[in-house]
């Protein structure tokens, strides 16, 4: 079963109110959602999610705590033009788990594990067109290099590009793992599964996450009320960096400001920084997966 990374610390610091409205741009298996509308008296949860399984799962679950939801199918990068629909303009907390769920990567077919055979997919959305099938049989030797070392910063990108050039057609999960192997050193197999980070990589290409997570970021502090927060949750540093950077952007003053003795309120930042953390050693020794997450929280303070 899916466990909620951060749970408690990501209730703690949206600051939920009774009659808070809130979004979980990443509902899932419905984890962090459900804690959240435990606390929604009169207010209103908006999550999103592309995935239909994810969506009926949690649909399910959500109803036997309260009815004061909505899902929204739809990427969340669609965040602003989807809350609109609903005449939400503005909310009081929001939160991202950018983590893919354990049912996702659990069930084979889905092509997220490098563990289990399976087509090669790795799609969130299974309705749309591009497939990791795709990317690995026709993308271009220069193309593969390119996203293995932007998306999963793996130093044996060229070899393993060449690998899988030379191994082509590559169907199912296992053989690409086969052609990963072979094409890295074997004492640098042994040391952590060779496939994890190009696994990452195609997963960041087909479903375009970073690009995706970036511009919703943005979008979603736009959102905040004034004393709303912002909680997001990553799992690598390409995320991590994207986050930190916008957050960095919005919390500083102007570097032409920096040096007046006082700063007029007008250039003073509209958002700061509340919390930095990670999973404590008794999470990380029960939910395994949760080791690599960071949770980062902002707040609009005018």
């Amino acid at each position: 079963m899916h466990k909620s990374v951060l749970l408690n610390e990501c209730i703690k610091y949206l600051n939920i109110d009774e009659n808070s409205i809130i979004v979980d741009c990443t509902l899932g298996y419905g984890g962090h959602s459900g804690e959240i509308l435990k606390r929604l008296d009169n207010g209103h949860l908006y999550s999103f999610d592309q995935d239909m399984d994810a969506i009926k799962y949690s649909d399910e679950y959500l109803k036997k705590i309260s009815n004061n939801y909505t899902i929204i199918k739809s990427n969340f990068v669609n965040i602003k033009e989807k809350l609109s629909d609903y005449n939400v303009t503005s909310v009081d907390g929001i939160l991202y788990d950018l983590g893919v769920s354990s049912p996702q990567l659990d069930e084979a077919d889905r092509g997220f594990s490098f563990h289990k055979d399976a087509a090669l997919d790795m799609r969130m959305d299974k309705t749309q067109k591009l497939t990791a099938n795709y990317v690995v049989n026709n993308y271009t030797y220069e193309e593969l290099v390119d996203i293995f070392y932007k998306y999963g910063e793996e130093k044996y990108s060229n070899s393993i590009a060449k690998g899988i050039i030379n191994n082509r057609p590559i169907n199912t999960t296992l053989q690409l793992v086969d052609v990963i192997r072979n094409n890295v050193p074997s004492k640098y197999a042994r040391e952590k599964h060779p496939a994890r980070k190009i696994f990452q990589a195609i997963r960041i290409e087909v479903n375009d996450e970073l690009n995706v997570f970036e511009k919703s970021l943005y979008d979603s502090l736009s959102l905040l009320n004034v004393g709303g927060r912002l909680c997001v949750i990553t799992f690598h540093s390409l995320e991590d960096k994207i986050c930190k950077k916008i957050f960095k952007e919005v919390t500083e003053v102007k570097n032409e400001l920096k040096n007046l003795p006082i700063i007029p309120d007008e250039y003073k930042p509209n958002y700061k920084i509340v919390k930095v953390l990670q999973p404590t050693q008794e999470e990380i020794s029960t939910n395994p997966r949760s080791r690599s997450a960071k949770l980062r929280v902002i707040e609009r303070v005018k």
